[in-house]
């Protein structure tokens, strides 16, 4: 029912502005065209930038090799889309460069590719004993004698962008959107900055993008789960090397294949059975993502078809009040929550851990690994801005894997 809920709300909203974004210069086609046409795959790093580096293989190896595997398969099983690397050798491109070539080539979606790392574990093995001179006489000391071993840090992690780079998701679809004549124009650009339905629009398109975004990160790890891989969530970040997913206008998400720094994962990583079982997960993944956003796409047009012919019809819930130079969306209720944590440990909702968040606590057992789990979220929030609070506000409380996820 949740899942439910996010395409209603989701690509409804979607699908609305791309009508209107078409009704704007073309008349509304009887034959829809597929929701998704062009896959950007990006493979992490390249050239002189190895990325993270195991014991014998560095990040941009594998990140390729798994990009031009998922490629293949992409093009051999859905031949109506176009597949655009932004690297296909192993070539530097800096990060600003990756998103002109996904924008430029109007991707509907966006997959990054990298390679998780970790330090050494230091582990003490013994002690020794030295001297110190302490006026006339030397005192001895015992000092630990320290050994560095390999990470056992292991299993999948798929980011979206965080809430907290909105601003610049919204820019990057002001600067890359067909919403308007002609992109390059002095008219598009005065437009995009004053006209208050079309700045609506765009932020309207980017939380619809944040969702359909969550909603793929969420296909990608359930994947990975069902191969016998340890997922480690669907999540936020906002640290160095998710730049690139606030500056692509469409949605698009970075997937962390494991832990080069493990011994164990860096085998799995290189090895060729590996690559295609993690490159056939992301495929899989994004097929999922595909059929149902075609299914809610037909179920919807054919109900929207004559409402879409112009602009008012096609976009009658954007209204402007009184005031000049403001305009409002309806919004549905209740949109974000905050997840606090998955864990193997059972606590009720009004458990000592969760009394400082004051707020709706959920709880719903699932199953990792053919492991029960139990996975907490908290409230409900009308805005992004109020999730992004929260989630501030849980992770100073201790609970620092939160992130905003659909209710």
């Amino acid at each position: 029912m949740r899942w439910n809920r996010f395409w209603i709300l989701g690509l409804g909203t979607l699908f609305t502005c791309t009508f209107f974004i078409q009704a704007k210069n073309n008349p509304v086609s009887k034959k829809q065209e597929n929701p998704i046409r062009t896959i950007v795959i990006d493979a992490g790093h390249g050239g002189e930038d190895p990325g993270a580096r195991g014991s014998y293989s560095t990040e941009k190896q594998v990140t390729l090799a798994v990009a031009l595997k998922l490629g293949k398969i992409l093009e051999d099983n859905l031949p109506d889309v176009k597949v655009v690397y932004t690297r296909k050798t192993d070539r530097f491109d800096d990060p600003r460069k990756k998103a002109q070539i996904a924008n430029d080539a109007k991707g509907d979606l966006f997959v990054s590719i990298h390679c998780n790392s970790t330090g050494k574990i230091r582990k003490v093995t013994g002690y020794k004993t030295v001297y110190h001179r302490k006026g006339k006489k030397k005192i001895p000391v015992k000092r630990p004698i320290y050994a560095y071993y390999p990470s056992n840090a292991k299993g999948t992690e798929t980011y979206i962008w965080a809430t907290s780079k909105n601003n610049a998701k919204m820019e990057s679809l002001k600067q890359n959107s067909v919403i308007v004549l002609d992109a390059d124009s002095e008219e598009t650009k005065q437009l995009a900055d004053e006209d208050p339905e079309t700045f609506i629009l765009l932020n309207t398109l980017r939380n619809a993008y944040f969702d359909q975004s969550l909603r793929l990160s969420t296909l990608i790890e359930d994947e990975f789960t069902k191969a016998g891989r340890i997922s480690r969530g669907a999540r936020q970040r906002n640290e160095k090397g998710i730049w690139v997913l606030s500056a692509t206008a469409m949605p698009s998400v970075l997937v962390e294949l494991g832990f080069i720094s493990n011994p164990e994962e860096e085998e799995y990583l290189n090895s060729s059975g590996g690559q295609q079982e993690l490159a056939l997960g992301i495929f899989k993944a994004i097929k999922r993502y595909r059929d149902e956003l075609e299914r809610f796409t037909n179920r919807r047009s054919s109900t929207t078809e004559e409402t879409t012919a112009s602009r008012p019809q096609a976009f009658n819930n954007i209204r402007k009040p009184a005031g000049k130079g403001k305009s409002s969306v309806p919004q549905p209720d209740d949109q974000y929550c905050v997840q606090l944590m998955t864990t193997d440990k059972l606590y009720t909702p009004g458990a000592s851990i969760f009394r400082k968040l004051h707020g709706n606590i959920s709880h719903e057992q699932i199953v990792m690994n053919k492991k029960k789990m139990h996975r907490y979220t908290w409230g409900h929030f009308k805005t992004d801005r109020q999730a992004s609070t929260a989630v501030r506000k849980a992770r100073r409380l201790g609970f620092r894997d939160a992130f905003v996820t659909s209710c």
